[in-house]
């Protein structure tokens, strides 16, 4: 199975993921304390910026574009828990 990495930027934590993993499943495996509502895409709690490697994220589903549109996201932003890594290497922060 591919894998891929992502790092947390704020603390400094890099851990390696199957391919298809969302962003929210890896940062609650290595308790990066993300905040987090719906876990669905509908509430946009779980907004994260991605630093580098957003190529490496599966593209947004409707639901997530229209969650960041509505919250006037920035084009680096992806929500945790519909952003899924696909190989490489993504960096995120919070929000």
């Amino acid at each position: 199975m591919p894998k891929a990495q992502v790092t947390f930027e704020d603390i400094g934590v890099t851990v390696t993921v199957p391919a298809g993993t969302r962003l929210i499943e890896v940062s609650e495996k290595i308790g990066a304390g993300l905040t987090y509502g719906c876990r669905e895409g509908e509430c946009g709690t779980c907004m994260m910026k991605i630093v580098s490697g957003a190529e490496h994220l599966a593209q947004p589903s409707v639901l997530e574009d229209k969650v960041l549109k509505e919250n006037y996201a920035g084009v680096k932003n992806r929500l945790a828990c519909q952003a899924q890594v696909i190989g490489g290497h993504v960096v995120v922060r919070p929000g």
